[in-house]
């Protein structure tokens, strides 16, 4: 046990399951955050009687949450409940198919054969190859820091090498996807997970198809009280643990003497630290934290490409859809130049796909009896410098437009309470680079293997967390970026 003295910058769900780790190593724990309160992209809105989760809005490998209250000799259930989803997703194409996604694998098999041309062997292989990519990266890759060649030289790390074909780095996504289905509604379907990451399937290596394995093996789940409650259970977790945690207080600077990290600057006072977290979006860490040290910036990493960005609209809806269910996807009708709009051109097609979550369909009391919570997203290039409120406005009437006619009723005149986030709102109360939600893209073969490692090459002591630092975005990698961060502070 240690009574060293860590200071974590940013209450994200990184920075916290990090405090939390390191409190049961025995560490003094202080969290600096700049906003009113935690989670950073795992918040919540309220407003006029309905309640959204404001970002993440699918969980997955619940595992590690329930991993973190076990540790503390805590029974999980006690702070934080969840359910199963029998239907992940549902899917409207536009040329009027309509998919259901069950959990099931048989059943999921069954709606894909009775709905589109594809045989259910088709499925099968997809998921088998999709659980080949993860068994051979998880061990080597996603639970462990990157460290180069030397990560290859583990019995895992020999495996993973041996079996470098079957990772489909050489191929994009959407090449691999396009070899193994007929359908191009199977296709397009498969390409869309290239978005959980923030990435185009059109760009990304065919290994991110591993994504499809976390969701359709292990599962979707829905936490009984939102996404945000995955926040709120580790915060109360972190508070037992002796974590303190400052809310409305920025960090301005870490302080680094010689090549150490001997602690951080919070309103001029100068906080001392034997140990600093940084989960702060690397480049902000670097070019407003650390700008006073240039010459120790990783200027090739700051300058990698940025993923997309998100817009959003969180509309209170006077009507209940049976049609629709907790997730749901309408697809663009031209997937190609939708990507293309959003990396080549950036900026928005007219016919964007769009997501809507509507968690009251599990939670009740999200909504006004009678009425829906509507979280409205389409993906977004970065923000550089375009006019958003132009964007903003076009979109939103061509995203109506499109619901409208699929959904057959006027969906404009069913909005009773709205609220938006675009790229510059994500930017300004999330520290994220140019609203990128997921750090750097996945863009190229190599860009697993360029993100930012878990701990400074140059700088003794400090650490970094979360979605833009290895192992990626999303809960599930930044509770493991966590982990890695833990054991190299140890």
């Amino acid at each position: 046990m240690s009574s060293k003295k860590t200071v974590i910058i940013g209450a994200g769900i990184a920075g916290i399951a990090s405090a939390i780790r390191l409190a049961l190593k025995g560490y003094a724990i202080e969290v600096f955050e700049a906003n009113a309160t935690p989670g950073g992209k795992l918040g919540e809105i309220n407003q006029n009687n309905f309640r959204f989760d404001a970002g993440p809005s699918l969980l997955t490998l619940p595992q590690y949450i329930d991993e973190l209250f076990e540790l503390a000799g805590k029974e999980p259930s006690q702070y934080f409940g969840y359910q199963k989803l029998d239907v992940i997703c549902k899917y409207f194409y536009e040329d009027g198919t309509k998919l259901t996604a069950y959990a099931d694998r048989e059943k999921f098999a069954e709606e894909i054969s009775a709905h589109t041309s594809e045989p259910a062997t088709s499925i099968a292989k997809q998921a088998n190859n999709s659980k080949t990519i993860y068994e051979l990266t998880n061990p080597v890759f996603l639970q462990k820091p990157f460290a180069g060649l030397k990560t290859l030289f583990t019995k895992a790390g020999f495996k993973a090498l041996l079996n470098l074909n079957k990772l489909d780095a050489g191929r994009t996504m959407h090449q691999a996807n396009q070899s193994l289905f007929k359908d191009a509604r199977m296709v397009q379907f498969y390409d869309r997970y290239a978005t959980y990451n923030g990435s185009n399937p059109y760009s990304a290596p065919a290994t991110l198809n591993i994504i499809p394995h976390l969701e359709q093996h292990y599962g979707a789940y829905f936490p009984n009280d939102g996404m945000y409650s995955i926040t709120t259970s580790l915060v109360k977790l972190a508070t037992e643990l002796g974590v303190k945690f400052n809310y409305h207080m920025p960090v301005d600077e870490i302080v680094v003497e010689g090549n150490k990290a001997t602690g951080v600057k919070v309103n001029g006072a100068m906080i001392s630290a034997d140990v600093v977290v940084s989960n702060m979006d690397i480049w902000f860490t670097y070019k407003k934290l650390l700008s006073a040290q240039p010459k120790l910036h990783p200027k090739k990493i700051l300058q990698q490409e940025r993923s997309s960005s998100a817009l959003v609209f969180y509309w209170g809806i006077s009507k209940k859809f049976a049609k629709l269910d907790l997730h749901n996807i309408f697809f663009s009708a031209d997937y190609k130049t939708e990507f293309d709009h959003i990396w080549q051109q950036r900026t928005i097609y007219h016919d964007p796909t769009v997501y809507i979550n509507i968690t009251s369909k599990l939670r009740e009391k999200d909504a006004p009896t009678g009425c829906e919570n509507w979280f409205v997203m389409i993906n977004v290039p970065a923000n550089t410098d375009q006019d958003w409120d132009a964007l903003i406005k076009e979109a939103r009437k061509n995203i109506l437009a499109k619901l409208s006619g699929r959904l057959n009723e006027n969906i404009g005149k069913l909005i009773i309470s709205e609220s938006i986030l675009d790229p510059r709102d994500i930017e300004s109360k999330t520290s994220s680079y140019r609203g990128s939600i997921y750090g750097t893209s996945s863009n190229s073969k190599y860009a697993a293997f360029m993100r930012h490692a878990n701990q400074s090459a140059k700088i003794k002591n400090l650490y970094f967390c979360g979605g833009s630092v290895h192992p990626g975005g999303g809960i599930p990698l930044c509770l493991l970026s966590a982990k890695i961060v833990s054991e190299l502070v140890g």
